[in-house]
């Protein structure tokens, strides 16, 4: 391990002490809270900027009246968002992203953005086939009237049975109050078709880490491996993590541990 250890508990990375987190759909930063924690344990400064319209109230107050304009935003217009936060930084960060945030950290990777990137349980790159427990997931979102221009918000039992299905009840309970938010259809329109959603993995310079949690419902260890193949193209550092017993709240549950700790020694081994 290439570990910095200038001071104490100092595990950052050589190539940057600076990590920019992605949230993903239906989640706000403040999700992030206890992954960040470990993070910052570790050394990093960290950044949790969120997407564009999910900065105008509370989650409640989301929950009850979802901006206008979210339900078309695009995944090229939050990379394009969290591009120009990253053009403010003093230096190049490491991106990690859960979810619709992983899918989007492959984008900025694309982009030239970021010394390397961690993409926990992605959403769907162009050419990559969902499997039935992903597209089950899907579902619900795009089977409506207009859904590509409106949007969507879990109920409390969808996020139970397929987003933290494996977290305590209270956990869930809490969760569900503090961090879910709406999210855009067109998001979800462009998974199930790959419009605007492609990488060039050949292209790719900085290496990737890709996870699927073992129990994840939502985006199924299945389509992580699937997305794994494919940017295992590039002839820069491609690797995979599988986290026996958790789901897609794997960045907050319990377990989340190990998820940061891995994250961490990951980087430091670049």
């Amino acid at each position: 391990m290439n570990a910095d250890t200038d001071a104490g508990n100092n595990r950052t990375s050589r190539l940057t002490k600076t990590v920019v987190l992605i949230h993903g759909a239906w989640m706000t930063p403040a999700s992030w809270d206890n992954f960040r924690g470990k993070l910052e344990e570790a050394g990093y400064t960290v950044h949790t900027p969120t997407w564009p319209y999910l900065d105008r109230g509370t989650a409640a107050e989301l929950r009850a009246n979802p901006p206008e304009g979210l339900g078309r935003l695009t995944a090229g217009a939050i990379a394009d968002h969290y591009a120009r936060f990253i053009d403010t930084l003093p230096e190049k960060p490491l991106i990690i992203g859960h979810s619709m945030g992983g899918l989007v950290t492959q984008l900025l990777l694309d982009r030239g953005y970021g010394v390397a990137g961690v993409a926990l349980d992605p959403a769907p790159v162009a050419g990559v086939i969902a499997d039935p427990v992903s597209l089950g997931a899907a579902f619900p979102v795009l089977a409506r009237w207009n859904a590509w221009n409106r949007t969507y918000t879990l109920s409390k039992a969808q996020f139970d049975n397929r987003f933290a299905n494996t977290a305590p009840a209270a956990l869930r309970a809490e969760a569900y109050e503090k961090y879910m938010v709406p999210t855009s259809g067109r998001l979800f329109a462009q998974a199930a078709t790959g419009i605007g959603i492609g990488v060039q993995p050949e292209l790719r310079k900085q290496p990737l880490l890709i996870t699927a949690g073992e129990k994840d419902r939502t985006v199924a260890p299945a389509l992580s491996r699937a997305i794994y193949r494919k940017q295992n193209k590039s002839s820069a550092r491609t690797d995979f993590v599988e986290f026996p017993g958790l789901s897609h709240f794997l960045m907050t549950e319990p377990g989340y541990e190990k998820v940061a700790d891995t994250v961490i020694e990951w980087a430091t081994s670049l």
